[in-house]
Protein backbone atom coordinates (compact mmCIF):
# COMPACT_ATOMS: atom_id res chain seq x y z
CA UNK A 1 0.00 0.00 0.00
CA UNK A 2 2.93 2.40 0.87
CA UNK A 3 4.28 1.79 -2.70
CA UNK A 4 1.11 2.65 -4.62
CA UNK A 5 0.51 5.81 -2.05
CA UNK A 6 4.33 7.19 -3.25
CA UNK A 7 3.36 6.48 -6.99
CA UNK A 8 0.28 8.60 -6.72
CA UNK A 9 1.74 11.16 -4.72
CA UNK A 10 4.59 11.72 -6.95
CA UNK A 11 2.49 11.51 -10.42
CA UNK A 12 -0.31 13.51 -8.94
CA UNK A 13 2.55 16.12 -8.42
CA UNK A 14 3.61 16.00 -12.07
CA UNK A 15 0.22 16.46 -13.37
CA UNK A 16 -0.13 19.45 -10.75
CA UNK A 17 2.96 20.96 -11.94
CA UNK A 18 2.00 20.04 -16.03
CA UNK A 19 -1.07 22.23 -15.26
CA UNK A 20 0.12 25.34 -13.56
CA UNK A 21 3.35 25.16 -15.20
CA UNK A 22 3.73 23.35 -18.54
CA UNK A 23 0.15 23.71 -19.92
CA UNK A 24 0.18 27.64 -20.25
CA UNK A 25 3.38 27.39 -22.01
CA UNK A 26 2.23 25.22 -24.46
CA UNK A 27 -1.52 26.58 -25.52
CA UNK A 28 -2.85 29.99 -25.24
CA UNK A 29 -5.68 29.59 -23.28
CA UNK A 30 -8.86 31.56 -22.86
CA UNK A 31 -10.41 32.62 -19.84
CA UNK A 32 -12.55 29.34 -19.66
CA UNK A 33 -9.92 27.20 -20.10
CA UNK A 34 -7.53 29.09 -17.29
CA UNK A 35 -10.41 29.02 -15.00
CA UNK A 36 -10.70 24.80 -15.27
CA UNK A 37 -7.11 24.24 -15.42
CA UNK A 38 -6.83 26.37 -12.01
CA UNK A 39 -9.40 24.00 -10.65
CA UNK A 40 -8.24 20.67 -12.41
CA UNK A 41 -4.60 21.68 -10.78
CA UNK A 42 -6.14 22.48 -6.89
CA UNK A 43 -7.89 19.41 -7.32
CA UNK A 44 -4.71 17.07 -8.32
CA UNK A 45 -2.75 18.79 -5.54
CA UNK A 46 -5.15 17.89 -2.94
CA UNK A 47 -4.93 14.68 -3.80
CA UNK A 48 -0.70 14.51 -3.68
CA UNK A 49 -0.99 16.14 -0.40
CA UNK A 50 -3.42 13.41 0.58
CA UNK A 51 -1.37 10.60 -0.46
CA UNK A 52 1.47 12.51 0.71
CA UNK A 53 -0.35 12.32 4.49
CA UNK A 54 -1.69 8.79 4.12
CA UNK A 55 2.50 7.87 2.99
CA UNK A 56 4.38 9.57 5.63
CA UNK A 57 1.80 9.65 8.93
CA UNK A 58 0.45 5.77 7.68
CA UNK A 59 -3.35 6.54 8.65
CA UNK A 60 -3.97 3.62 7.19
CA UNK A 61 -1.74 1.79 9.50
CA UNK A 62 -3.35 3.67 12.75
CA UNK A 63 -6.69 2.56 11.74
CA UNK A 64 -9.54 2.47 9.26
CA UNK A 65 -11.51 5.73 10.69
CA UNK A 66 -8.63 7.75 11.15
CA UNK A 67 -7.86 6.57 7.30
CA UNK A 68 -11.30 7.32 5.99
CA UNK A 69 -11.74 10.41 7.78
CA UNK A 70 -8.29 11.81 6.02
CA UNK A 71 -10.18 10.35 2.86
CA UNK A 72 -13.43 12.11 3.08
CA UNK A 73 -11.49 15.41 3.82
CA UNK A 74 -9.50 15.56 0.57
CA UNK A 75 -11.27 13.69 -1.52
CA UNK A 76 -14.41 15.09 -1.59
CA UNK A 77 -13.15 18.72 -2.90
CA UNK A 78 -11.02 16.92 -5.18
CA UNK A 79 -13.53 15.21 -6.72
CA UNK A 80 -15.70 18.01 -6.78
CA UNK A 81 -13.34 20.34 -7.65
CA UNK A 82 -12.96 17.88 -11.17
CA UNK A 83 -16.03 17.68 -12.00
CA UNK A 84 -16.72 21.59 -11.68
CA UNK A 85 -13.63 21.88 -14.20
CA UNK A 86 -14.84 19.89 -16.68
CA UNK A 87 -18.51 21.34 -16.32
CA UNK A 88 -17.02 24.84 -16.76
CA UNK A 89 -15.90 23.95 -20.12
CA UNK A 90 -19.29 22.50 -21.15
CA UNK A 91 -20.86 25.67 -19.96
CA UNK A 92 -18.45 27.91 -21.42
CA UNK A 93 -18.00 29.28 -17.82
CA UNK A 94 -21.52 30.34 -17.30
CA UNK A 95 -21.34 28.23 -13.87
CA UNK A 96 -24.59 29.07 -11.49
CA UNK A 97 -24.86 28.66 -7.99
CA UNK A 98 -26.76 24.89 -8.10
CA UNK A 99 -23.24 24.45 -10.11
CA UNK A 100 -20.98 25.44 -7.36
CA UNK A 101 -23.15 24.69 -4.14
CA UNK A 102 -23.50 20.67 -3.63
CA UNK A 103 -19.66 20.05 -3.34
CA UNK A 104 -19.56 22.72 -0.64
CA UNK A 105 -22.39 21.32 1.33
CA UNK A 106 -21.00 17.93 0.98
CA UNK A 107 -18.01 18.93 2.43
CA UNK A 108 -19.13 21.25 5.16
CA UNK A 109 -22.00 18.60 5.79
CA UNK A 110 -19.64 15.76 6.34
CA UNK A 111 -16.66 17.52 8.52
CA UNK A 112 -19.72 18.73 10.75
CA UNK A 113 -21.01 15.25 11.31
CA UNK A 114 -17.46 13.84 12.37
CA UNK A 115 -16.86 16.89 14.68
CA UNK A 116 -19.80 16.77 16.03
CA UNK A 117 -19.50 12.83 16.67
CA UNK A 118 -15.79 13.78 18.50
CA UNK A 119 -17.36 16.24 20.24
CA UNK A 120 -20.38 14.50 22.05
CA UNK A 121 -18.02 11.14 22.36
CA UNK A 122 -15.81 13.40 24.36
CA UNK A 123 -13.10 11.47 22.63
CA UNK A 124 -10.12 12.75 20.21
CA UNK A 125 -11.13 13.80 15.93
CA UNK A 126 -9.08 10.86 15.06
CA UNK A 127 -10.47 8.32 17.85
CA UNK A 128 -11.84 5.16 16.30
CA UNK A 129 -15.27 5.26 17.97
CA UNK A 130 -18.49 4.12 17.17
CA UNK A 131 -19.94 7.67 16.38
CA UNK A 132 -17.18 8.46 14.47
CA UNK A 133 -17.62 5.82 12.48
CA UNK A 134 -21.22 6.48 11.57
CA UNK A 135 -20.73 10.06 10.86
CA UNK A 136 -18.00 8.96 8.30
CA UNK A 137 -20.83 6.53 6.59
CA UNK A 138 -23.11 9.27 6.38
CA UNK A 139 -19.81 11.44 4.31
CA UNK A 140 -19.71 8.79 2.06
CA UNK A 141 -23.35 8.82 1.32
CA UNK A 142 -23.29 12.13 0.80
CA UNK A 143 -20.09 12.27 -1.18
CA UNK A 144 -21.94 9.74 -3.37
CA UNK A 145 -25.01 11.31 -4.02
CA UNK A 146 -22.97 14.55 -4.91
CA UNK A 147 -20.86 12.59 -7.36
CA UNK A 148 -24.20 11.05 -9.09
CA UNK A 149 -25.70 15.03 -9.13
CA UNK A 150 -22.45 16.12 -11.20
CA UNK A 151 -21.89 12.94 -13.07
CA UNK A 152 -25.95 13.97 -14.12
CA UNK A 153 -25.04 17.15 -14.80
CA UNK A 154 -21.85 16.47 -17.06
CA UNK A 155 -23.94 13.92 -18.84
CA UNK A 156 -26.34 15.85 -19.88
CA UNK A 157 -23.50 18.70 -20.93
CA UNK A 158 -21.91 15.98 -23.21
CA UNK A 159 -25.22 15.38 -24.91
CA UNK A 160 -25.94 19.13 -25.35
CA UNK A 161 -22.01 19.15 -26.81
CA UNK A 162 -22.31 16.35 -28.94
CA UNK A 163 -25.04 17.91 -30.39
CA UNK A 164 -23.92 21.24 -30.79
CA UNK A 165 -21.44 19.69 -32.80
CA UNK A 166 -23.18 17.35 -34.84
CA UNK A 167 -25.36 20.52 -36.22
CA UNK A 168 -22.14 22.70 -37.35
CA UNK A 169 -19.91 19.84 -38.94
CA UNK A 170 -20.48 17.52 -41.88
CA UNK A 171 -18.48 14.87 -40.20
CA UNK A 172 -18.97 12.70 -36.98
CA UNK A 173 -17.15 14.52 -33.97
CA UNK A 174 -18.04 12.22 -31.57
CA UNK A 175 -14.85 11.39 -30.87
CA UNK A 176 -14.06 15.05 -29.50
CA UNK A 177 -16.06 14.13 -26.30
CA UNK A 178 -15.28 10.67 -25.68
CA UNK A 179 -12.47 11.85 -23.08
CA UNK A 180 -15.35 13.38 -21.21
CA UNK A 181 -17.93 10.96 -21.57
CA UNK A 182 -15.71 8.39 -20.42
CA UNK A 183 -14.76 10.28 -17.63
CA UNK A 184 -18.03 11.03 -15.77
CA UNK A 185 -18.55 7.07 -16.19
CA UNK A 186 -15.27 6.64 -14.15
CA UNK A 187 -16.35 9.42 -11.71
CA UNK A 188 -19.59 8.07 -10.67
CA UNK A 189 -18.38 4.43 -9.98
CA UNK A 190 -15.80 5.72 -7.70
CA UNK A 191 -18.51 7.52 -5.84
CA UNK A 192 -20.99 4.90 -6.45
CA UNK A 193 -17.96 1.98 -4.77
CA UNK A 194 -17.01 4.70 -1.69
CA UNK A 195 -19.27 3.54 1.13
CA UNK A 196 -18.72 -0.27 0.20
CA UNK A 197 -14.76 -0.20 -0.25
CA UNK A 198 -13.51 2.59 1.49
CA UNK A 199 -13.53 0.70 4.76
CA UNK A 200 -12.44 -2.28 3.57
CA UNK A 201 -8.73 -3.88 3.77
CA UNK A 202 -6.48 -5.93 2.41
CA UNK A 203 -6.56 -6.54 -1.68
CA UNK A 204 -10.23 -4.79 -2.03
CA UNK A 205 -8.58 -1.57 -0.65
CA UNK A 206 -5.43 -2.13 -2.99
CA UNK A 207 -7.50 -2.42 -6.22
CA UNK A 208 -9.72 -0.24 -5.14
CA UNK A 209 -6.71 2.73 -4.80
CA UNK A 210 -5.86 1.55 -7.93
CA UNK A 211 -8.71 1.71 -9.69
CA UNK A 212 -9.07 5.74 -8.75
CA UNK A 213 -5.59 6.58 -9.23
CA UNK A 214 -6.41 5.14 -12.75
CA UNK A 215 -9.55 6.69 -13.01
CA UNK A 216 -8.21 10.13 -12.20
CA UNK A 217 -4.99 9.72 -13.80
CA UNK A 218 -7.07 9.10 -17.13
CA UNK A 219 -9.45 12.23 -16.34
CA UNK A 220 -6.27 14.44 -15.99
CA UNK A 221 -4.67 13.23 -18.83
CA UNK A 222 -7.11 13.60 -21.35
CA UNK A 223 -7.63 16.99 -20.33
CA UNK A 224 -4.72 18.17 -20.54
CA UNK A 225 -4.53 16.56 -24.25
CA UNK A 226 -8.19 18.46 -24.71
CA UNK A 227 -6.62 21.49 -23.65
CA UNK A 228 -3.33 21.00 -26.40
CA UNK A 229 -5.20 19.61 -28.99
CA UNK A 230 -7.57 21.95 -31.53
CA UNK A 231 -10.78 19.77 -29.97
CA UNK A 232 -11.15 22.58 -27.90
CA UNK A 233 -11.49 25.12 -30.59
CA UNK A 234 -14.22 22.96 -32.43
CA UNK A 235 -16.49 22.48 -29.42
CA UNK A 236 -16.53 26.40 -28.58
CA UNK A 237 -17.03 27.20 -32.55
CA UNK A 238 -20.45 25.22 -32.69
CA UNK A 239 -21.43 26.13 -29.09
CA UNK A 240 -21.16 29.47 -29.88
CA UNK A 241 -22.83 29.14 -33.33
CA UNK A 242 -25.64 27.70 -32.43
CA UNK A 243 -26.28 30.52 -29.30
CA UNK A 244 -25.72 33.18 -32.10
CA UNK A 245 -28.55 31.05 -34.69
CA UNK A 246 -30.83 30.60 -31.98
CA UNK A 247 -30.45 27.05 -31.96
CA UNK A 248 -31.16 25.25 -29.03
CA UNK A 249 -29.27 21.86 -28.78
CA UNK A 250 -31.56 19.77 -26.83
CA UNK A 251 -35.08 20.43 -28.26
CA UNK A 252 -36.53 19.16 -31.98
CA UNK A 253 -37.73 22.43 -33.70
CA UNK A 254 -39.98 20.97 -36.70
CA UNK A 255 -42.70 23.29 -34.85
CA UNK A 256 -41.30 26.43 -35.73
CA UNK A 257 -41.75 25.40 -39.45
CA UNK A 258 -44.84 27.35 -40.80
CA UNK A 259 -46.29 25.76 -44.90
CA UNK A 260 -44.97 28.79 -46.23
CA UNK A 261 -41.61 28.11 -44.92
CA UNK A 262 -41.47 24.34 -45.21
CA UNK A 263 -42.20 25.15 -48.91
CA UNK A 264 -39.68 28.11 -48.92
CA UNK A 265 -36.75 26.08 -47.35
CA UNK A 266 -37.56 22.95 -49.73
CA UNK A 267 -37.25 24.98 -52.84
CA UNK A 268 -33.87 26.24 -51.33
CA UNK A 269 -31.97 23.22 -50.52
CA UNK A 270 -33.37 21.66 -53.71
CA UNK A 271 -31.55 24.17 -55.92
CA UNK A 272 -29.18 24.15 -53.24
CA UNK A 273 -28.62 20.13 -54.00
CA UNK A 274 -28.98 20.49 -57.68
CA UNK A 275 -25.73 22.12 -57.51
CA UNK A 276 -24.04 19.42 -55.76
CA UNK A 277 -22.58 21.05 -53.78
CA UNK A 278 -23.12 19.20 -50.38
CA UNK A 279 -20.13 16.78 -51.85
CA UNK A 280 -17.68 19.43 -50.63
CA UNK A 281 -15.39 18.26 -47.76
CA UNK A 282 -15.63 20.70 -44.58
CA UNK A 283 -19.07 21.92 -44.91
CA UNK A 284 -20.28 23.62 -41.97
CA UNK A 285 -24.13 23.96 -41.37
CA UNK A 286 -23.54 28.18 -41.33
CA UNK A 287 -21.89 27.80 -44.91
CA UNK A 288 -24.79 25.81 -46.58
CA UNK A 289 -27.23 27.57 -44.82
CA UNK A 290 -26.01 30.38 -46.41
CA UNK A 291 -25.53 29.38 -50.12
CA UNK A 292 -29.33 28.36 -49.54
CA UNK A 293 -30.19 31.95 -48.43
CA UNK A 294 -32.21 30.27 -45.62
CA UNK A 295 -31.72 30.73 -41.51
CA UNK A 296 -30.00 28.19 -39.66
CA UNK A 297 -32.99 27.64 -37.56
CA UNK A 298 -35.61 27.27 -40.56
CA UNK A 299 -33.04 25.17 -41.80
CA UNK A 300 -32.81 22.28 -38.87
CA UNK A 301 -36.30 22.28 -38.49
CA UNK A 302 -36.48 21.88 -42.23
CA UNK A 303 -34.15 18.91 -42.42
CA UNK A 304 -35.93 17.35 -39.26
CA UNK A 305 -39.35 17.14 -41.16
CA UNK A 306 -37.10 14.62 -42.97
CA UNK A 307 -36.43 12.63 -40.29
CA UNK A 308 -32.86 13.59 -39.50
CA UNK A 309 -31.78 14.44 -35.75
CA UNK A 310 -28.64 16.77 -36.97
CA UNK A 311 -27.06 18.26 -40.37
CA UNK A 312 -24.75 15.94 -40.07
CA UNK A 313 -26.69 13.04 -40.06
CA UNK A 314 -28.45 14.51 -43.31
CA UNK A 315 -25.70 15.55 -45.36
CA UNK A 316 -24.07 12.15 -44.68
CA UNK A 317 -26.91 10.73 -45.93
CA UNK A 318 -26.90 12.85 -49.23
CA UNK A 319 -23.34 11.84 -49.47
CA UNK A 320 -23.94 8.14 -49.14
CA UNK A 321 -26.28 8.28 -51.81
CA UNK A 322 -24.10 9.88 -54.11
CA UNK A 323 -21.83 7.25 -53.20
CA UNK A 324 -23.65 4.67 -54.28
CA UNK A 325 -24.26 6.26 -57.81
CA UNK A 326 -20.95 6.72 -58.35
CA UNK A 327 -20.34 2.78 -57.31
CA UNK A 328 -22.91 1.76 -60.38
CA UNK A 329 -21.48 4.09 -62.80
CA UNK A 330 -17.89 3.47 -62.40
CA UNK A 331 -17.60 0.23 -60.57
CA UNK A 332 -13.87 0.80 -61.64
CA UNK A 333 -13.23 3.44 -59.51
CA UNK A 334 -11.30 2.41 -56.03
CA UNK A 335 -13.24 3.59 -52.57
CA UNK A 336 -10.00 6.34 -52.24
CA UNK A 337 -11.74 7.95 -55.23
CA UNK A 338 -15.20 7.41 -54.42
CA UNK A 339 -14.99 8.90 -50.65
CA UNK A 340 -12.86 11.78 -52.31
CA UNK A 341 -15.35 12.53 -54.50
CA UNK A 342 -18.53 12.55 -52.04
CA UNK A 343 -17.07 14.77 -49.35
CA UNK A 344 -15.82 12.29 -46.76
CA UNK A 345 -12.04 13.02 -45.46
CA UNK A 346 -10.82 9.81 -45.91
CA UNK A 347 -11.70 6.31 -47.17
CA UNK A 348 -12.44 4.58 -43.53
CA UNK A 349 -14.56 7.13 -42.68
CA UNK A 350 -16.52 6.39 -45.77
CA UNK A 351 -16.83 2.81 -44.52
CA UNK A 352 -18.03 3.58 -41.41
CA UNK A 353 -20.47 5.61 -42.30
CA UNK A 354 -21.68 3.75 -45.36
CA UNK A 355 -21.56 0.55 -43.31
CA UNK A 356 -24.18 2.07 -40.18
CA UNK A 357 -26.54 3.96 -43.08
CA UNK A 358 -26.72 0.98 -45.40
CA UNK A 359 -26.06 -1.96 -43.01
CA UNK A 360 -23.50 -3.19 -45.35
CA UNK A 361 -19.76 -2.84 -46.19
CA UNK A 362 -19.07 -0.83 -49.47
CA UNK A 363 -16.99 -4.00 -51.25
CA UNK A 364 -20.47 -5.63 -50.49
CA UNK A 365 -22.50 -3.54 -52.00
CA UNK A 366 -20.26 -3.35 -54.82
CA UNK A 367 -20.58 -7.11 -54.91
CA UNK A 368 -24.35 -7.10 -54.78
CA UNK A 369 -24.53 -5.08 -58.10
CA UNK A 370 -22.48 -7.63 -60.10
CA UNK A 371 -24.40 -10.00 -58.83
CA UNK A 372 -28.21 -8.21 -59.94
CA UNK A 373 -28.45 -9.80 -63.23
CA UNK A 374 -28.43 -7.42 -66.36
CA UNK A 375 -31.35 -6.36 -68.77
Amino acid sequence: MKEVQFSAMMMMSLLTVTLLVLLPQRVDTDGVTRRSRWMMAGGCALLAVQFLLQYVIGFRQMGVTQAVMVNLFFFIPTSWLMSVSVLNLQKEGQLTRHDWLPGVVTWTLTMALVLAAAIADRRPLLADTHEIRMAEYLGCGAYSLMQIYYSVLLFRGNRRLKRALSNYFDHDTDDLLQWMERSVVLLALIAIGVPLLIFSSGWWLRVYALLIFCCLYYLLFSFICYCVSNDQHKVTVAQQNAQEAGIGNDEKTESDLSDDDLQRVELAAQRWMSTEAYLRSGLTMPAAAAEMHVPQKLFRAWYQTKGFDSYSDWLQNLRIEHAKFLMKEHPDWSFDTIAENCGFSSRPYFHKVFSRLTGTTPQRYVDSLSAEPSH
